[in-house]
């Protein structure tokens, strides 16, 4: 039996809990293979992100290379490039390769407040990356920061800014409302195809948010390796990690923002129910 196969490109969290480590967490509790590339290493944990050293382009393109000659992909996840150099590499890698199923989740600030891609990169990202996604899935902030503009706080506003993301290229927008205010968080997709749909959750009260952002992008990367339509596959992934983040305070890791629990669906709590 073949297994679906996804890749992430993605930087190394020391703590496990966002990165790489929540990558292949997801692929594994979504039945799907996980390979991956480090572009960059982290010292951090879940109150802060102390050191960042990216991996040598060259070094990037060699595991790119080493990924596609071997493996049939069937999707790949990219998170954190830190560098416009190291974006470049990247692009060049998925073009060369003919690379499909791309998700971007353009992770710029960790959840301890760390930044994890310089200032400069951020126009690379746009030129070079954005054409390339079946799907970009941006937060408040970072659909702001991509944008050049102020956080949009209502959904009118939120819809307005992934219309102007779909602009620069993606196939389809994903603008996250978790940073958002009200009971609910509400995302919205836009297509080119002219989708627009609203996906709803519960506010979850908790300070576990550590690599959601990830778990979310690396869901949906999950869902497009199983064959699953994109909006399908966007409602899956929304429902596993509003799933995982309302199961996170039974993980208990670290002190600051702690991770969600990618295994919830499988796990027991320590009394024997199910989170």
């Amino acid at each position: 039996m073949s297994m679906p196969i996804a890749l992430s490109i993605a930087g190394s969290d020391s703590s496990g809990g966002a990165g790489i480590q929540a990558d292949l967490k997801t692929f594994a509790a979504h039945q799907v293979y996980g390979a991956s590339v480090i572009v960059a290493l982290t010292a951090q944990n879940t109150t802060a992100v102390t050191a960042i050293h990216p991996v040598p382009a060259d070094f990037v393109a060699a595991q790119i290379d080493a990924v596609f000659d071997d493996l049939a992909v069937d999707a790949v996840k990219i998170g954190m490039l830190a560098t416009a150099e190291l974006i470049e590499t990247v692009a060049d890698g998925l073009e060369r390769h003919n690379a499909k199923n791309i998700v971007l989740d353009p992770v710029m600030i960790a959840a301890s407040g760390g930044r994890l891609l310089q200032e400069d990169a951020i126009e690379a990202l746009k030129r070079r990356l954005l054409p390339l996604c079946t799907i970009v899935t941006p937060n408040l902030p970072e659909a702001a920061a991509l944008l050049g503009t102020a956080m949009a706080e209502t959904e009118d506003a939120a819809a307005e800014q992934a219309q102007a993301l779909l602009a620069l290229g993606p196939a389809n927008v994903l603008v996250k409302g978790g940073h958002g205010t009200g009971d609910d968080s509400v995302d919205i997709l836009i297509g080119r195809d002219g989708r627009r749909e609203r996906l709803v959750a519960p506010r979850i009260a908790t300070q576990n948010t550590h690599g959601t952002g990830c778990t979310l992008s690396s869901a949906i990367a999950s869902g497009l390796a199983h064959g699953i339509a994109l909006n399908e596959a966007v409602a899956l992934a929304k429902r596993y990690i509003s799933a995982a983040i309302g199961a996170s305070d039974a993980v208990k890791v670290g002190r600051g923002h702690g991770p969600v629990h990618h295994f919830h669906h499988w796990w027991d709590r320590p009394d024997g129910s199910k989170p």
